[in-house]
């Protein structure tokens, strides 16, 4: 009896780390960042859009930051694994839209993180001072 529980401990000891590997990344929910901004992601729909709202906890502004809409759709949404994805946020408390792209990777716990990369446009006045619109 010792050696079977020892054997069926060590199979899933081994599939462990394949389950949490093959596991699809799913971007319903909400998310939390390191700065503590928060988004809550709806379900992707079959062309693998989806919306959401975000709360960013850092803003260059004196306004009141408010909740805003986002738009975004997910590379490849019946795929297996960690898909690339893209959203917009219009912020409604300033005159700026910010731009994500990123990536969402499982660990071999099963935590799903979120990497990403993104441009903040803000309106200028004219053309002559778009150098400085984007972040």
């Amino acid at each position: 009896m010792g050696s079977l529980s020892c054997c069926l401990l060590l199979a899933l000891a081994l599939l462990g780390p394949r389950a949490a590997a093959a596991r699809k990344c799913d971007l319903q929910g909400l998310w939390r960042n390191e700065l503590g901004s928060n988004m809550t992601l709806s379900a992707l729909d079959v062309a693998g859009t989806f919306s959401g709202s975000y709360h960013t906890a850092v803003a260059a502004t004196n306004k009141q930051i408010l909740v805003s809409p986002l738009q975004g759709a997910q590379q490849h949404p019946a795929a297996k694994g960690q898909p690339t994805f893209g959203f917009t946020v219009q912020w409604q408390f300033a005159d700026s839209t910010t731009a994500f792209v990123g990536q969402c990777f499982v660990d071999r716990r099963g935590k799903e993180t979120l990497e990403t990369t993104w441009l903040l446009r803000e309106e200028v006045p004219s053309r002559r001072d778009a150098w400085k619109a984007t972040r």
